[in-house]
């Protein structure tokens, strides 16, 4: 009978327990299910009139590089901008879509900003995100010489992300291409 006071202390301890390491987790390491994954058929407008369209077949056998989500009302794309600038210095293949924006908004804001893409498709309906397992933007992928999406980050890019995550996905991978 007495045992029957322990049970909700114990309940209660087994919560905060749960909770607090909840409280530990970052919301921007989600598991994503394309990690690993050739990338989704796609192929999308480019942005700027003229160039030729994005597509998947452009991300198979052309280096390991980064595929960036933005949007010129997403103020994280912004901030993060700055950062893909000087990863493109460092001679990183960069490549985007436009997401849910207009093709004349998408331009003005690379525009005022500079432009750190090779390749900009236009994906006003926002589908080819959906595809990508995109859950808001900004959003970066890593993608092999395969194809194949190594490492997805949620949100934007800092530079502790880039140090730690990025670089050495696309420079070990540079690396072990010479080797092969």
């Amino acid at each position: 009978m007495r045992y029957r006071f322990f049970i909700p202390l114990a309940i209660f301890a087994i919560a905060a327990i749960a909770f607090y390491m909840g409280l530990s987790l970052n919301p921007n390491q989600i598991p994503s299910a394309k990690v690993g994954k050739p990338v989704p058929e796609f192929n999308t407008p480019a942005l700027y009139g003229g160039e030729a369209d994005f597509s998947s077949s452009n991300l198979r056998g052309s280096g390991y590089q980064l595929v960036n989500i933005f949007a010129s009302w997403c103020v994280p794309c912004r901030e993060e901008h700055p950062i893909l600038m000087a990863l493109k210095q460092r001679g990183v293949v960069i490549n985007g879509f436009n997401y849910k924006d207009t093709p004349e908004k998408g331009r003005q804001f690379l525009e005022s900003l500079g432009n750190p893409y090779d390749l900009i498709g236009q994906d006003q309906n926002g589908r080819v995100a959906i595809d990508w397992g995109t859950s808001g933007v900004p959003e970066t992928f890593v993608v092999n010489n395969k194809g194949e999406i190594i490492f997805q980050h949620i949100g934007p890019l800092t530079r502790a992300v880039v140090a730690a995550e990025i670089l050495p996905r696309i420079e070990g991978g540079i690396e072990s291409d010479a080797d092969e």
